[in-house]
């Protein structure tokens, strides 16, 4: 159930809230009536104790204090109130809170730490569905509603909603097992989504991709028992201000066993639902964009498939003839993801687009050098297109690590009897699978961005929970809207 998001013109009496408070206080300000002295002190020596949250229990009702955080930049403090938001929520959660209101009386010039709180809060009462079928799993969360007093317009918190709504779709896209969510019934929900909110969708089938001669994303499918499938999801506004489309391109591997070059288990193999992580972000930010009615044209593609060992399935050795009409030499049936991309990526072309953007969790290489604090990111587009980007990533703090894609790269993907190999060196790994990329996305600017470290935590990580986090939803859906 989502958090019904209002603002509220002033406090009532007797509700709980949340308040929110500047770096270093001392003491509460006088305005806040409904606290006797004793209540006051008690906080005031909590405040000198440099508590950051603190509870007043009045038995009718709670008051929680969040003391902001004092750090070098804005975003940076917005986001220790997001974490904020996460610890709140623990104890709203023991209090059996269902309604709060929030103030903030930090003095920030604009409304983003209320906005904070409320995100980090909205963020970690998510919860996947599941499949569980105990009564007591099935209890709705006591949490409902939240109402920011001032400061905070209602469109800010539609807009924020509609936001997040794109995170949980594309969490409980990755967060949905294979035998509930193959390729079809992927296309199906992302299908869904558009009708739901208003952009259009475009399932291309096995018969249209054959078709196409997408040899990247036929040759990943063989070993299944069950088709691939092609979404395009678009959304084109009236009035929409950018002539040529962004195109977001996600890859969509339902499953990833490794095909022949089978994954070892566990650890490897167990997780893999969520290798289409990818496009279920493309669906989020699509879905974000339609909901809240920006007005630019976006283009989203995800090629889908799972990748098994079975049957007819491609061998290390085979050579493909990709869409773009490139031969690719493979030499590992684990190095997927690229294969499907390619095709999507020289798909692409045809939208005449003003920028492309891919989405992936594509190697193990970046989740290695980054792990889950950051994206891995490289690409072709203009030193201004990438600043822009990670100016969006320190305001969401989904934060974007840029690698280089130096010339001399080129030489860890050559082939002998192809135009190029699926699989580069031991070494700089995220880099060969970019520059294998980059042959494929020709005639425009374009950003991989590899999320193989952030987009599924095996562990709970503050608000962006266990299991998929929906990353890059939110910084694209930032970027985007700034390209206005």
């Amino acid at each position: 159930m989502s958090i019904q998001l209002a603002t509220a013109a002033e406090l009532p009496q007797q509700a709980t809230a949340v308040f929110l408070l500047p770096a270093g206080t001392q003491e509460l300000p006088q305005s806040l009536q409904d606290l006797h002295q004793s209540a006051r002190q008690y906080v005031a020596d909590q405040l000198a104790q440099d508590s950051k949250l603190i509870m007043v229990n009045h038995f009718s009702h709670q008051h929680y204090f969040i003391v902001a955080a004092a750090k070098v930049t804005t975003h940076l403090v917005a986001e220790a109130v997001r974490k904020s938001g996460h610890q709140l929520h623990a104890q709203l959660k023991a209090d059996k809170v269902a309604e709060l209101y929030v103030q903030d009386l930090s003095g920030h010039a604009d409304s983003t730490l209320a906005l904070a709180l409320v995100e980090g809060l909205a963020l970690t009462a998510y919860q996947f569905e599941g499949y569980k079928t105990d009564e007591k799993s099935k209890e709705a969360a006591k949490l409902t509603r939240i109402s920011v007093v001032g400061g905070v317009t209602d469109e800010e918190l539609q807009e924020l909603d509609g936001v997040l709504q794109g995170v949980f779709l594309a969490r409980d896209l990755v967060n949905a097992p294979l035998n509930k969510l193959n390729a079809v019934q992927f296309a199906e929900r992302m299908a869904a989504a558009g009708e739901e909110v208003g952009y259009h969708t475009e399932i291309l089938d096995l018969v249209r991709i054959e078709a196409l001669r997408m040899g990247g994303l036929l040759a990943v499918n063989q070993g299944s028992p069950e088709p691939p499938t092609f979404t395009i999801m678009e959304w084109k506004p009236e009035g929409a201000t950018n002539e040529k489309p962004y195109v977001l391109v996600g890859k969509g591997v339902v499953f990833d066993t490794g095909g022949l070059s089978l994954k070892p288990t566990p650890a490897s193999m167990d997780m893999m639902k969520c290798d289409m992580a990818g496009g279920a972000a493309v669906t989020g930010v699509l879905y974000a964009l339609a909901k809240n009615q920006v007005p630019l044209h976006v283009i989203g593609l995800v090629p889908a498939t799972d990748n098994r060992p079975g049957g007819l399935a491609f061998a290390p050795g085979d050579v493909l003839t990709m869409y773009s009409g490139l031969t690719v030499e493979v030499l590992n049936t684990d190095a997927e993801g690229r294969l499907i991309l390619a095709d999507a990526l020289a798909f692409a072309k045809k939208y005449d687009p003003a920028f492309v953007v891919d989405i992936a969790t594509l190697t193990g290489s970046a989740a290695r050098a980054i792990g889950k604090e950051g994206i891995v990111a490289m690409g072709t587009a203009s030193e201004e297109q990438m600043a822009e980007l990670k100016k969006s990533g320190h305001r969401v703090h989904e934060r974007v690590v840029e690698f280089p894609m130096w010339e001399e790269y080129t030489e860890h993907i050559k082939s002998d009897i192809a135009d190029i190999n699926n699989l580069g060196k031991a070494e700089a790994g995220a880099i060969s699978a970019g520059k294998f990329l980059e042959r494929f996305a020709v005639g425009y600017p374009w950003v991989h961005l590899d999320i193989a470290g952030p987009a599924y935590l095996m562990a709970p990580d503050s608000y962006r929970g266990k299991g998929g986090t929906g990353t890059t939803v939110r910084l694209l859906y930032d970027f985007l809207k700034n390209q206005q």
